[in-house]
């Protein structure tokens, strides 16, 4: 059973000290996408640090259809915030290359450029970046190496999408944001679409081991092991000296 508002209380008390070490004084900078990751690690950061050393950042890529959520979020919260349409940068870098970019490059552009406005506003505002993946996305590599997988501290990389829905209810998050449909906001599609499972699938198979499916564990199985670099610091070589 899962123990939400002890690992609450305990991850709160993390981001506390961590800022504490790392940076007593400074902001935490989140990138606000209207979601329960983006909500929940928004909303651990105003319980650790008060509401005014957190500083939201929502990043559109031209329309976005759900802003409102990150509107009603940061409204909620009571934090600073800016907005920065990502468009002109996403379309300026891919004019001034000179071939057609692949789909996923395409899809992966916008996340990288989205980190890139993060660590801009945080260096110029006293700033620590908050890492939003859980370790749901984590296992199967779903996230952007050096888009929203980078960051300087991670409250809920090790919490399921299901467990970081059980601290958001506890945070009083309103439910419209706790429980909207997981998307990228890339490609237009949900989490789910694109991975081949639901959530509640890989979150059991994750804590339990247990799934009905032998077609999805091989596909999970094999998403794990081709990702697990993404969670690794990058291999450098050590001469002998």
């Amino acid at each position: 059973m899962f123990q939400a508002e002890k690992v609450k209380n305990e991850c709160i008390a993390w981001i506390r000290n961590f800022f504490e070490e790392n940076g007593p004084g400074c902001n935490a900078v989140v990138g606000i996408s209207g979601g329960k990751d983006s909500s929940v690690t928004a909303a651990l950061c105003v319980e650790a640090l008060g509401r005014e050393r957190v500083i939201g950042v929502l990043m559109p890529c031209g329309e976005q259809a759900d802003i409102g959520m990150a509107h009603l979020l940061v409204e909620h919260l009571g934090i600073g915030h800016y907005v920065v349409n990502i468009k002109d940068a996403v379309e300026g870098i891919k004019k001034n290359i000179p071939f057609a970019l692949k789909s996923q490059s395409l899809t992966n552009l916008p996340a990288r450029i989205r980190m890139t406005t993060l660590y801009a506003i945080s260096q110029s505002n006293n700033g620590r970046v908050a890492n939003t993946c859980n370790l749901s996305e984590d296992w199967v590599g779903y996230s952007t190496r050096y888009g929203d997988a980078a960051g300087d501290f991670s409250p809920l990389s090790h919490l399921t999408v299901g467990e970081v829905k059980q601290i958001g209810r506890l945070l009083g998050l309103p439910d419209v944001l706790v429980d909207k449909t997981p998307i990228d906001g890339l490609c237009g599609k949900t989490d789910e679409e694109n991975l081949g499972f639901t959530y509640a699938e890989l979150d059991r198979y994750i804590r339990s081991g247990e799934i009905d499916d032998p077609d999805k564990k091989q596909k999970i199985d094999a998403m794990h092991k081709r990702n697990l670099f993404k969670l690794q610091l990058m291999p450098a070589f050590v001469p002998e000296l």
